[in-house]
C-alpha cells in the first residue's frame, strides 16, 4: 500500500487555500457518488530530488474528470453522466510556496445531458475544485467516455471528444527514480473517498482556449479514485 508521508501533508496544508473543504452557505446541495480521474503535467508520485527539478517549470496544467454513478445535484439527477475540466494555473499545482491563481479553466459537460443537467454538472465540478475552476474561459458539450477497470489496479481511461485524454496504469517498482517516492502532491479536489496515484501512460489536451496544449506519456502524474458528496 502506498502511504502518504509527512512531506505530503505539509505541502497539502500549504495548498488548501485553493480547495473547498465544505459546502458554502447558499451553495446548491446534493448527494452524488462515482469515479474520479486526474492527470497533471508534473509527477504527483515522486521524491524531492525529482519534484524540485520541476517546480515552476512544469505542472501548471491538469485534466480532471468525474463520472457520476448515482445521485443528484441541486435536485437534478445526474446518474451516468460525466463532467471534465482542463486547467492552466499560474504556477505548479500543489506547490506550497507558489500561488497557482489566477487559473483558467475549460469545462466540458456530457453531451447527453439536458440543459438543466449541464448547469448542474458545472456547479458540481466547481464545488469540488474551488478557485481552480472559478475562471471558466469556455464550456463545451462533448461525448465523454470514462471507464475504470476494477480487475486491474490503477487502470482507467478518459476520452473527452477529441479534446482531452487520460489513460492510466498501476505504478511499478521500475517507475521509481529517487527510490524514496511518495505522494508528493495531493489530488486537486475535495470529497474523494479514495485516491491512488497512477502512471498516466497518456495524457493530452489539444484545445485552443488555454494558450497551451500537451501530449505526454508515462508520467507518474495521475490519480484514480472515487468520490461521495
Amino acid at each position: 500500500m502506498i502511504s502518504k508521508g509527512s512531506l505530503s501533508s505539509l505541502l497539502l496544508a500549504g495548498a488548501l487555500f485553493a480547495l473547498p473543504t465544505c459546502t458554502r452557505a447558499g451553495q446548491p446541495a446534493g448527494h452524488v457518488s462515482g469515479e474520479y480521474i486526474e492527470s497533471r503535467t508534473a509527477d504527483v508520485y515522486t521524491g524531492p530530488c525529482f519534484a524540485n527539478s520541476e517546480v515552476n517549470l512544469t505542472g501548471q496544467e491538469a485534466v480532471l474528470a468525474w463520472h457520476v454513478d448515482k445521485g443528484n445535484w441541486a435536485n437534478v439527477p445526474l446518474d451516468g453522466l460525466s463532467v471534465a475540466a482542463v486547467v492552466r494555473a499560474n504556477a505548479t499545482l500543489g506547490d506550497a510556496f507558489s500561488n497557482p491563481l489566477p487559473a483558467k479553466a475549460v469545462l466540458i459537460v456530457d453531451q447527453r445531458a439536458s440543459a438543466a443537467q449541464r448547469e448542474a454538472l458545472v456547479s458540481f465540478a466547481q464545488a469540488q475544485a474551488g478557485k481552480l475552476l472559478s475562471t471558466v474561459v469556455a464550456t463545451e458539450a462533448l461525448p465523454i467516455r470514462f471507464t475504470v477497470d476494477g480487475s486491474k489496479h490503477g487502470v482507467a481511461s478518459l476520452q473527452v471528444g477529441d479534446l482531452a485524454q487520460i489513460n492510466t496504469r498501476a505504478i511499478m517498482d521500475t517507475d521509481e527514480i529517487c527510490h524514496n517516492e511518495d505522494v508528493y502532491y495531493e489530488p486537486l479536489v475535495s470529497h474523494l473517498t479514495h485516491a491512488m496515484p497512477a502512471v498516466a501512460s497518456r495524457s493530452s489536451y489539444s484545445g485552443n482556449h488555454l494558450g497551451s496544449t500537451w501530449n505526454e506519456s508515462n508520467r507518474r502524474s495521475a490519480f484514480v479514485g472515487t468520490f461521495a458528496f
